[in-house]
């Protein structure tokens, strides 16, 4: 008899710091129940600026500001509450030491490590380099040494970074996003068939999840959960 087992695809960017909150959040989740082991999950990539240039010379704030158009007390604001949120979750964000920089480079290297059942070690390191440790993850060299820090071949890691592999994966899982309506990140789709929108509270997370655990099947994609303030997402005008 074949063991039942739940997927899910997560649509997220390295440089989206809902997507890091989200994650913990979810992994919360997953550790609270009894069938966690039997979740299956697969990072996809969703980028939020492609038009970023591989490195911007100045701060999250001054990118928010110029790139988005926000005026900067407000953007002031929304890190500090972003930072205090992601301290619930364990996570220690430095917006101050932050390099801003284009996620596809990144996003082709998260594509390799997938393949090499590494998806999500490299996630959390990536996530972790770009908002807690200051590290520039548009700099190749960086993103080497990540890579080499979750066991990834170096000499792999090196040709994929010297190319443009992988990246028709990145740009497909931009169009399935599109596909599904996904117009912010963090997205969860439960099943190929349950949707959830943004970080929702663990608890949002645990019940969708027992949910669909009690009654997998269907085609159709449908939303769950609440999204609210908790829910919070990053899109291409930027995060709330």
């Amino acid at each position: 008899m074949t063991e039942t087992r739940l997927s899910v695809d997560i649509f997220s960017d390295i440089a989206c710091p809902w997507c890091f909150i989200g994650k913990r959040r979810f992994e919360t989740a997953l550790a609270a129940l009894p069938f966690g082991e039997k979740v299956d999950v697969k990072w996809h990539a969703f980028q939020l600026d492609p038009s970023l240039p591989d490195h911007f010379e100045g701060s999250e704030l001054d990118y928010l500001t110029q790139a988005k158009g926000m005026p900067a007390e407000q953007v002031a604001g929304m890190l500090e509450h972003v930072t205090t949120q992601a301290a619930g979750e364990g996570l220690k964000y430095d917006f101050d030491a932050l390099h801003v920089a284009n996620s596809f480079t990144a996003l082709r290297l998260l594509a390799l490590a997938k393949e090499r059942g590494l998806g999500n070690e490299m996630k959390e390191a990536l996530l972790s380099a770009h908002f807690e440790q200051g590290v520039d993850t548009g700099s190749n060299e960086a993103l080497q040494g990540i890579a080499d820090s979750v066991g990834l071949d170096p000499a792999e890691t090196a040709e994929v970074l010297a190319s443009d592999k992988y990246s028709d994966a990145v740009r497909a899982d931009g169009v399935r996003a599109r596909e599904l309506g996904v117009s912010g990140v963090p997205f969860f789709v439960l099943d190929n068939k349950y949707g959830i929108s943004g970080a929702q509270p663990s608890e949002v997370f645990e019940q969708a999840l027992s949910q669909v655990w009690k009654e997998i099947g269907g085609e159709n994609l449908q939303m769950l959960g609440t999204t609210g303030q908790d829910g919070a997402v990053c899109g291409p005008e930027g995060c709330n």
